[in-house]
């Protein structure tokens, strides 16, 4: 470690100018900039997953929000879609986002990997890769080395040439190198270990001067960094593999990733709380990441295998960049409160007490006046007093209370002040009228027309090369018999499949991301002569996980007409549809082809529409409604929103993904054209145009509650020694920008029922409630509410714990 540290130092004395530069080392209990132990919290924010347009809102709120680091991974396939052929332009200019951090005053934790997993198609590898001879993915394979080193040290030259890391005065402090290799490492034997290690000495010899990470890697060599992912890193982490390392969550996850016929999985704001302050408390934690802190949207084909298009829309920016209340805002108060610890929990040292059979207290102690405790119960029922130093103190069951002068709870996980928000679609648009929709029906290919031909089931993804989702497996054979009806059996290995003998439609199937594989049998017609049979293959994104990624396979895998197997036969094929290839899509390509009026091909499946459109007045951001629609892609003005799956609905009989973002910067005032592909029977007359706003703002908060974090105040300057300043308790409410409070819902102060999800006056409620908070909020961006007994002119039932819980209309 003594030699990491120097080699960084040396580096950093290297002259590079005026610029300010800050030397980036570690010791085990933090991470050291400019020779300053911190603690800090990150989020991650992915740059091709949202727009230009919206990355400086987004950073700004995720510094508002008690952010210091912004972390990305860096995409590999969307910069080098083509073997050495570069792209980092509009939204894929890394260089312009982090220097949007930078312009904020945030630091960059950068993931190179470029292995990237990710929910991102095939992992973040451009599909090339996998055609280079003799190469083996993510093993100590020479080709792969060669092309692994080759990306990662251009773009660590790239960060370097524009003086991006910390260690030259940029905003850089952190790199990854591979992703999460501890999943995958048995598989590949001894070959494994020696990856590792021929990954993580690429990485440090390229000399960045600042500290490399290897996430979910227990075996990260020196002077690699190992770091946890997952939901309970306080509990899970098996910690650093060198006393001389700190303790850092690179991904703490914020939901989960969303996957086609799935319901979503909702992370309450209490819960991260409390996984995030046992991390510091257990671990001696020093820097945490959310994974996602905006996930953003999978435009056009990114997403990977039965991924939505919508990305951590449970993230506490939603999909749109709103602030998703309270997941945001209790995060706010919790980074704040762990902020006043930072003397105690980067100088102290650390005892654990037992505070009952499943509560517990962790003292980080420095000196006689600096002392934080984190006081822990782990009960997931019951809530009990526990006495600390002589002090009783109430701990709601699954909290943490956090005591930055190991007297005052200045924060306790489980109890949010802050706002529950609504977020509501409204239709701005109706696109019900048949005149102004046109559409084109795609073909359906024939053996005869086809010029790759093969005489057995081609592999899709090799075959089509990612170029498209969409592979025609096309055969004719001769029947002697009189027409019948056989059944047609197809084997798949995902992911879907339309099946078409002699034009006419014969059924589909599809697997699902749990099971990519799939069969359909059906019966169809076959005629005495020649039939034609058209077997479209589609991928749904590639995979992204698992070893021996390059040797995984989609499409066809056997097929029979009754009893004859025509797996070894002569097929044809077609890489892709014909209105892809004609970008029928793009305004300049929609000329192409002979759009025909609405209605004439039937509610066909594979058909192509088209309308015009004009964008929503405001700001607010816009979603196509597709509710209405079965399977395909959509595109605004020729940009890709994405795909999108209506008709595989979860158990609960719901589509995953209803709507789909249209970023502002992709529409003009008037005549936006969009264009969708429908491969099913779906209804473009249903589709509306929508903005996306947050309509309502609801608080709920007792005397149990402890006042807000910002009521500590700094007695100097410095910040060295925090008091707790008593404050009436007061409540906030605040409205979107642009937004007033236009009504009272519902107020009561007593005992109401229920919380801000579903409420009703209780036994106990002050009669002017309603009153009192019209008058402090109504027509305002926000207000601010006591609830003191005095404030509603005296205690309307004396003996019984007082609440305030307040509903608003935002407009």
């Amino acid at each position: 470690s003594m030699a990491w540290m120097l080699k960084l130092f040396v580096l950093v004395l290297v002259p590079i100018g005026s610029v300010h530069s800050d030397s980036v080392t570690y010791d085990g209990r933090s991470l050291i900039i400019g020779g300053q132990h911190k603690i800090l919290f990150s989020g991650s924010i992915h740059y091709p997953r949202s727009t230009p347009e919206m990355w400086p809102s987004l950073i700004a709120k995720a510094k508002k929000g008690g952010l210091d680091v912004i972390q990305t991974y860096v995409f590999w396939n969307i910069h080098e879609p083509q073997e050495g052929k570069y792209d980092f332009s509009g939204g894929y200019d890394l260089v312009k986002f982090i220097k949007e951090i930078q312009a904020q005053g945030l630091y960059v934790c950068l993931r190179i990997g470029p292995f990237i997993e990710s929910e991102w198609n095939y992992g973040g590898f451009p599909f090339w890769l996998h055609d280079i001879p003799g190469i083996e993915f993510r093993t100590y394979n020479e080709p792969f080395k060669y092309h692994m080193q080759n990306f990662v040290t251009k773009i660590v030259n790239m960060m370097k040439a524009e003086k991006l890391y910390a260690s030259q005065g940029g905003p850089i402090i952190l790199s990854q190198i591979e992703n999460e290799y501890s999943n995958v490492e048995k598989a590949y034997h001894e070959q494994g270990p020696i990856y590792v290690r021929w990954a993580a000495d690429m990485a440090v010899g390229l000399h960045t001067g600042v500290p490399w990470v290897m996430c979910k890697q227990d075996d990260a060599p020196d002077p690699v960094i190992n770091t946890c992912n997952g939901l309970y890193c306080g509990l899970t982490f098996s910690g650093p593999n060198s006393p001389s390392k700190p303790a850092i969550w690179t991904e703490d996850w914020t939901s989960q990733y969303l996957v086609y016929g799935d319901e979503p999985y909702l992370r309450s704001a209490q819960d991260l709380a409390f996984h995030v302050a046992l991390f510091f408390a257990n671990k001696s934690g020093s820097y945490v990441n959310y994974y996602m802190y905006h996930g953003g949207t999978n435009f056009g084909r990114t997403s990977s295998a039965f991924v939505t298009t919508s990305y951590y829309d449970q993230a506490p920016l939603d999909e749109y960049g709103l602030t998703r209340q309270p997941k945001w805002g209790h995060l706010k108060e919790l980074h704040a409160a762990i902020k006043l610890c930072s003397k105690s929990l980067l100088s102290g040292s650390k005892s654990t007490f037992s505070l009952g059979q499943l509560q517990q207290a962790y003292v980080f102690k420095e000196n006689s006046r600096e002392c934080a405790a984190f006081l822990v119960n782990s009960d997931t029922r019951k809530d009990v007093t526990v006495l600390f130093q002589n002090v009783s103190y109430r701990l709601s069951h699954h909290s943490i209370s956090i005591l930055p002068d190991c007297r005052t709870t200045a924060f306790n996980t489980a109890k949010v002040r802050t706002q529950f928000n609504t977020r509501t679609m409204t239709p701005s648009q109706k696109l019900d009228s048949s005149r102004k929709w046109k559409e084109f029906k795609e073909a359906i290919p024939y053996f005869d027309n086809t010029t790759l031909r093969a005489d057995s089931l081609l592999e899709h993804m090799s075959t089509t090369k990612d170029t498209s989702d969409y592979l025609w497996y096309n055969f004719r054979f001769e029947q002697d018999s009189p027409s019948n009806l056989s059944v047609l059996n197809v084997s798949s290995a995902g992911h879907v499949l339309h099946a078409f003998v002699n034009g006419m439609f014969a059924g589909s199937a599809h697997g699902s991301h749990n099971n990519v594989s799939f069969s359909l049998e059906n019966t169809a017609e076959f005629k005495k002569g020649t039939n034609y049979v058209s077997l479209l293959s589609a991928t749904i994104g590639l995979p992204d996980n698992g070893a021996y990624l390059n040797h995984r396979v989609a499409g066809l895998r056997r097929v029979h007409v009754g009893n004859i197997d025509f797996t070894t036969y002569q097929w044809g094929y077609q890489v892709g549809l014909l209105g892809e290839k004609l970008n029928i899509y793009r305004v300049q390509g929609s000329s192409n082809v002979q759009w025909r009026k609405f209605g004439s091909s039937t509610h066909q499946l594979l058909t192509w529409y088209k309308t015009f459109f004009n964008a929503p007045t405001g700001n607010d951001p816009v979603a196509l409604n597709l509710g209405s629609m079965g399977k395909g892609e959509a595109w605004v003005n020729g940009n890709s929103i994405g795909r999108y799956w209506v008709s595989f609905q979860t158990s609960k009989g719901n589509p995953s993904q209803t709507w789909y973002h249209v970023p502002r910067s992709f529409l003009k005032s008037t005549k936006n054209l969009l264009v969708v592909l429908e491969e099913e029977i779906g209804n473009p007359l249903g589709i509306t145009i929508d903005t996306v706003s947050i309509t309502k703002a609801c608080v709920q908060v007792s005397n149990l509650h402890p006042p807000p974090v910002s009521s500590w105040m700094a007695q100097n300057g410095k910040g060295e020694k925090y008091k707790y300043q008593g404050k009436e308790p007061k409540v906030e409410l605040h409205c979107p920008s642009g937004r007033n409070i236009s009504r009272v819902i519902f107020a009561s102060f007593g005992n109401p029922v229920g919380d801000c999800g579903s409420y009703a006056i209780g036994s106990c409620h002050s009669s002017n409630s309603e009153a009192i908070v019209e008058k402090a909020c109504v027509g305002k961006k926000s207000c601010s509410i006591a609830y003191s007994n005095q404030y509603y002119g005296g205690d309307p039932c004396p003996g019984i714990l007082k609440a305030l819980l307040v509903d608003v209309e935002c407009m």
